[in-house]
């Protein structure tokens, strides 16, 4: 009987316990609820930050075209947080589709989920909705591919494409979502037309820039000078500067502020473009960069390099 007793009164001794403890997460709870809408009254600042989000978008980051696979140890010393931190939001973006596994158990690639994100974001972007029709318009002008272009910071992003149906020049196929490094091609020349010198070497600190071919900018003077002959001109003729038996002519696309957003291109399969066919080629590629840029409310004016290339 005695032993039940002690039973009894160790059941209620928890029982109480537990209610205790009950009781004070659901004061800390308050408190934490009390605390974020403190913060959220005062305007947040860098308080405002969640940092198991922040991390796990600054992995999906360190992923590009240049280093398609990373492991756990190399992304855990370049965010700076733990590997067993590292490892748990990359099981999770894994989880979510936005990571998959790739060679061994520690190396990752970005999944399906991030692709989804992007095409949803092209998909919203007027560019885009305004500029295919354009880009058609052009291939069926021309019999080439055409293709539209943004910069994102020391990159080239393929937005848009007609694809040619010509299939003596159908061989030379850029997909969607394809990056090239900004500094070492023609598109990535017009794109950063908009740049001061000092801007361009904020986006470009080191001395030496990395070199493709012969015909790459050695450094940032260099690349800023074929900026400036670019915009000048308005245009940019690539005769496979680039990549072998390629040859390229890009505009600059603007908005109504006069910004440079986006860059329309055809790509000749040649390594040469005829001097025949270069002075109807740059003002057919001339006026669609206009005509995008006038569906975005840009106005240009009467000694608009580009505009110029359309009446010679």
């Amino acid at each position: 009987m005695a032993r039940d007793n002690t039973t009894g009164v160790g059941r209620r001794s928890a029982g109480q316990q537990a209610a205790r403890d009950a009781s004070a997460d659901e004061d800390a709870a308050r408190s934490a609820e009390g605390a974020e809408s403190a913060d959220e009254e005062s305007g947040g600042g860098s308080t405002y930050l969640v940092p198991g989000l922040e991390r796990g978008l600054r992995i999906l980051s360190e992923f590009s075209a240049r280093e398609p696979v990373l492991g756990a140890p190399e992304l855990s010393k370049r965010i700076g947080i733990p590997r067993t931190t590292t490892f748990r939001l990359l099981q999770t973006l894994e989880a979510l589709g936005f990571l998959e596994r790739a060679t061994g158990d520690r190396h990752f690639r970005l999944g399906v989920a991030v692709l989804r994100l992007g095409f949803e974001y092209l998909s919203s972007l007027e560019l885009t909705d305004f500029g295919t029709p354009i880009l058609e318009r052009l291939r069926d002008q021309t019999g080439l591919s055409t293709h539209l272009l943004i910069r994102d910071e020391r990159d080239v992003v393929f937005v848009a494409k007609a694809q040619t149906h010509d299939p003596m020049f159908s061989s030379v196929k850029v997909h969607v979502g394809t990056r090239l490094p900004a500094h070492a091609t023609v598109h990535g020349q017009v794109l950063m037309g908009d740049l001061s010198l000092m801007q361009l070497r904020q986006l470009y600190p080191e001395q030496q820039l990395e070199r493709f071919t012969d015909r790459t900018p050695a450094t940032v003077d260099e690349l800023y000078e074929r900026i400036r002959e670019t915009a000048a001109q308005g245009y940019a003729l690539s005769e496979a500067s680039f990549e072998r038996g390629i040859s390229v002519v890009s505009a600059p696309v603007r908005d109504q502020t006069g910004k440079i957003v986006a860059a329309m291109t055809v790509t000749v399969p040649r390594s040469d473009i005829g001097d025949d066919e270069r002075v109807p080629l740059v003002a057919k590629v001339c006026g669609a960069a206009l005509d995008l840029s006038a569906r975005l409310n840009y106005r240009a004016p009467a000694d608009d390099p580009t505009l110029v290339q359309t009446r010679r």
